[in-house]
């Protein structure tokens, strides 16, 4: 399935992709709209820090909330509760499934934009939206198809980085294989390379009453028992949202330290 995305075109020449996945019933247009109010200490938004950068924001599908009688929601996949995200755990796989595969396909098309150079793509997510990153990352399979002259490139596959704001694992507690065969979705890694290759980046607000944030500690556990390099950023206050500036400036510096051929500053934006 072929996800709507809204699209921000960078102000300087294209060397980056943000794929930026928004939280369960909200939309791509408000989430992307949204980011104007998340800035750094220089009263700058994301757009403006990383103009070289093309912002890919997908819609979520109008699924079918068990909650709430069947009516349709914005999310990439149902959930029963956010008080325990393992009750009735079986409602997330087939959105679950259907979304990964779907964003699955945004990566690929934007690493081919860039020349099949998948370190210069990152994935964010906030909120469900960082939980579908996380398994979107978990069952990416990249390939070295990346050519210099009629030499093949031999460099670690990975993506830029993987960054999940306010976010959670659905079926943690399980091993990486066993996670990969809940969707069970076709052409899947054998190992553990493109998850150990990408460095992530996980924020979360000690008072966020929607997903707890014992969630995301959970998650950056299982993620570092995977082998994943992991940074983990919690703030005292910010609620179910990025916390500003701190967590934008915490998520600048992430993305300058790891993110290959970054420009350093908004001035100095290079191909």
């Amino acid at each position: 399935m072929d996800l709507t995305c809204e699209i921000t075109t960078p102000a300087a020449t294209h060397t980056h992709t943000v794929i930026f996945l928004h939280g369960r019933g909200d939309t791509a247009r408000n989430f992307s709209a949204s980011l104007v109010f998340s800035q750094d200490t220089k009263h700058r938004t994301l757009q403006q820090i990383f103009p070289s950068v093309r912002w890919v924001f997908p819609q979520a599908e109008m699924r079918s909330c068990a909650i709430d009688h069947g009516d349709l929601w914005s999310q990439w996949f149902d959930v029963w509760t956010l008080k325990d995200f393992k009750e009735r755990e079986q409602l997330q796989t087939a959105g679950l499934r259907e979304s990964v595969s779907s964003i699955r396909k945004v990566i690929r098309n934007e690493v081919e934009m860039l020349g099949e150079r998948a370190e210069r793509v990152v994935l964010m997510g906030i909120s469900q939206g960082a939980a579908l990153g996380v398994h979107a990352l978990l069952n990416l399979n990249l390939k070295h198809v990346r050519m210099e002259g009629e030499a093949e490139v031999d460099a670690p596959l990975r993506l830029g980085a993987l960054i999940g704001f306010a976010g959670w694992m659905p079926f943690v507690g399980r091993s990486l294989a066993e996670l990969r065969a809940v969707l069970e979705l076709e052409d899947v890694p054998e190992g553990y390379e493109v998850l150990k290759n990408t460095p992530v980046l996980l924020e979360h607000c000690m008072d966020d009453q929607s997903v707890g944030i014992e969630n995301g500690i959970v998650m950056r556990d299982a993620l570092k028992g995977f082998g994943a390099s992991v940074e983990w950023k919690e703030y005292t206050v910010g609620g179910h949202w990025f916390k500003s500036p701190e967590g934008i400036e915490d998520a600048v510096t992430f993305i300058r330290n790891h993110v290959p051929g970054i420009p350093d500053d908004c001035e100095n934006a290079t191909s």
